[in-house]
């Protein structure tokens, strides 16, 4: 289920219950455009992509991206599925400031089929798979 502005506050409430914290202030980050960066941890070397913000969808515990590339860190999941994200938008107060950042952590999945494929290709036709990323922990650097 793709989670809509006016539901942040109940997201941020059942995340906040587990061991997830989506505080509101990642959720304005992220009506903000910039490049979110993906990055396969602990690959050798690294392998790093990047996609717009706006098109990252949020949902109960899980971000799901819009893929067409993406092929490296594909390649990756075969032996260590685990990513980094980062976000940030300088329109949103951060710790010393202007600007807020963030790391997310979790594992990441390409999917070809089903719901959430499905809703994500009705979205962006020009896909060929959407990343699924399982969230461990959301942690703000500035």
């Amino acid at each position: 289920m793709i989670i809509g502005d006016n539901d942040q506050i109940a997201i941020t409430e059942t995340l906040m219950k587990g061991s997830i914290t989506m505080d509101q202030k990642f959720l304005d980050v992220m009506k903000h455009e910039g490049p979110a960066t993906i990055v396969t941890i602990n690959a050798q070397p690294a392998h790093v992509v990047n996609t717009w913000m706006s098109y990252v969808q949020v949902t109960d515990k899980q971000l799901l991206i819009p893929a067409a590339g993406m092929h490296s860190i594909e390649q990756d999941f075969s032996t260590d599925n685990h990513v980094i994200i980062t976000v940030g938008s300088k329109e949103v107060e951060g710790t010393q400031g202007p600007g807020a950042g963030f790391h997310v952590y979790g594992t990441g999945q390409f999917l070809t089929s089903g719901d959430d494929f499905d809703t994500m290709k009705k979205k962006f036709p020009w896909i060929t798979r959407a990343l699924k990323v399982d969230i461990d922990k959301i942690e703000q650097k500035i």
